[in-house]
């Protein structure tokens, strides 16, 4: 039967820090994995020594977060430090982890990640799960070098994070810890890792053709027009609205939509900045001649769809012994000073199953019907380890 753990700190101390979240999320168990989050503020290389000097033997894994923790004791944020992590301690799994900053690409970078996952699982084929945290810039690349050896393995996890943009965040693999790389764990089960990935926001009547990309994250053109003068006529806005960093906070409630193949799954794509050429930078990959489609909601409902999520997810995996779930920055930051309400919806959905909640600055799942993994932002990737 699966085992679960919760630890937690705010203890401004990096060890100190590091040693108390791994005493509670061992208690009593023997740990198969660690799934660690915290704070950028701390200094990781200590953090991780207090970890290891409690849990020695089980492999940790994770990345920084945006800007607080939220655990089944509440939503808590200081600039100190925050740190959670979740374990999980089950005799019929196997998990297999391992981590590496980027060398030539991202995607061979997956690749020498997953056959050094392999052979530390010591098994001949491909896991029933994948975790995997990476840099947000090229996540599409390091999944797909990772099933360039397993195959279309179901994917969850998110990318690392800090509290601005600036690029401070980290991603641990034991005592390796880097800026720029991937991480991921390898999970044997017969038991059900059941995933909801969702954006949970509404499709609007506004939608276009991508008729240019300067890159694959930089949409220059809809219906042949700069793309910030068609996003600000399709809202209305001004261009104060749209320039610079504004773009960011105004797209919260209002992203872009990319549909799959057959419709199963409208991915976010977050505009991050408005460009002088009226380019938006994205935080996702696009494709010329496919479609974008104005996404809204209200806070309201971005605060709502988290106890919806989790709602959903107990019906796919009704036993569950433990919940990871990543909920992206962005949402974190439009739904601002009203998290205490997220907290409430996903304390009384999940009752007395462990959990954590991950504020990620992209987020990772996969379309049960097609097994299909995909990245985007602003999405809710909420998964269930089954007892």
């Amino acid at each position: 039967m699966l085992k679960s753990k919760v630890g937690y700190s705010k203890n401004a101390d990096a060890y100190g820090a590091g040693v108390e979240t791994a005493k509670v999320a061992s208690e009593g168990i023997n740990p198969k994995i660690g799934l660690l989050f915290n704070s950028v503020g701390y200094d990781q290389k200590k953090f991780m020594e207090g970890i290891k000097s409690v849990m020695p033997n089980t492999d940790v894994i994770g990345c920084t977060t945006s800007a607080g923790i939220l655990v089944s004791d509440g939503y808590m944020i200081d600039d100190a430090g925050t740190a959670e992590m979740l374990t999980l301690d089950d005799e019929d799994m196997t998990v297999a982890c391992y981590g590496m900053a980027k060398k030539k690409s991202a995607r061979e970078t997956g690749r020498e990640v997953a056959i050094k996952a392999l052979e530390k699982a010591g098994l001949d084929y491909a896991p029933d799960y994948f975790f995997m945290s990476a840099s947000p810039a090229e996540e599409e690349e390091y999944i797909k070098g990772i099933q360039d050896v397993i195959g279309r393995v179901p994917c969850f996890g998110g990318s690392a994070a800090d509290n601005t943009v600036e690029g401070k965040w980290s991603i641990f693999y034991n005592d390796t810890i880097f800026n720029d790389g991937v991480v991921a764990a390898f999970f044997y089960t017969a038991k059900d890792i059941a995933t909801v990935y969702t954006g949970a926001y509404n499709e609007t009547k506004d939608m276009g053709i991508i008729t240019k990309l300067n890159n694959v994250r930089v949409l220059a053109e809809i219906d042949g027009e700069p793309a910030l003068d068609k996003y600000k006529k399709w809202r209305g806005l001004k261009d104060e609205d749209v320039n610079g960093g504004n773009l960011l906070v105004t797209t919260i409630t209002s992203p872009l939509g990319v549909k799959d193949r057959l419709g199963n799954l409208t991915a976010i794509r977050h505009p991050m900045n408005g460009n002088d050429d009226k380019s938006m930078n994205i935080g996702a990959n696009l494709a010329e001649g496919t479609a974008v489609i104005r996404m809204e909601a209200t806070v309201d409902e971005l605060i709502n769809s988290t106890g919806k999520t989790l709602k959903e997810l107990k019906k796919k995996c009704p036993n569950a012994g433990a919940y990871l779930l990543i909920h992206c920055g962005g949402r974190r930051l439009g739904i601002g000073d009203r998290m205490n309400e997220v907290y409430e919806q996903l304390k009384k959905e999940a009752g007395d199953v462990p959990f954590i909640t991950v504020f990620t600055f992209g987020e990772y799942g996969y379309t049960a019907d097609d097994q299909t993994n995909t990245t985007g932002g602003l999405m809710l990737s909420f998964t269930a380890f089954e007892k």
